[in-house]
C-alpha cells in the first residue's frame, strides 16, 4: 500500500483538472492568477483549495499551446499585474478537456457505484 495521503492525492487531482477550470474561468473574463485562485476556492465552496503558485504551470503549458495570451498591465508606479486572455485554440481545447473528463468522470462513477 502507498503511503500518499488524502492531500497528496487531492493534489495530483487538481492538477490534472486546473487546466480546464483555468479555461473556463478565462471564458467570461481576462483575469491574474490571484483572480483565478479565488474563483476557483469560491465558487467550489472551499472544496478544492488553489493556491495561486500552482496555477503558473497549467497556465505556462496553456501559453505554449497557443490557448493563452498574456497582458501586461501597470498598476500603481511600479507593480505589473498580467491578464490572462483564451484565444479561440484554448476554446476549442476546452471543449474537448470539457467533453473528455466528463465522459471520464461517468465510467468513474460507474465503477465506484458498481453499476
Amino acid at each position: 500500500m502507498h503511503n500518499n495521503t488524502i492531500s497528496e492525492i487531492e493534489e495530483n487531482l487538481k492538477r490534472g483538472i486546473l487546466e480546464m477550470l483555468i479555461l473556463k474561468l478565462l471564458c467570461e473574463e481576462d483575469l491574474y492568477g490571484y483572480q483565478m485562485a479565488d474563483i476557483i476556492n469560491t465558487k467550489s465552496g472551499g472544496k478544492l483549495n488553489v493556491k495561486e503558485g500552482s496555477l503558473y504551470g497549467p497556465i505556462y503549458r496553456l501559453m505554449e499551446k497557443n490557448c493563452l495570451s498574456e497582458t501586461r498591465v501597470l498598476v500603481g508606479k511600479r507593480r505589473t499585474r498580467i491578464y490572462f486572455h483564451i484565444e479561440q485554440t484554448g476554446r476549442e481545447y476546452l471543449k474537448k478537456l470539457t467533453e473528455t473528463y466528463l465522459r471520464m468522470n461517468e465510467g468513474i462513477l460507474q465503477i465506484i457505484k458498481n453499476e
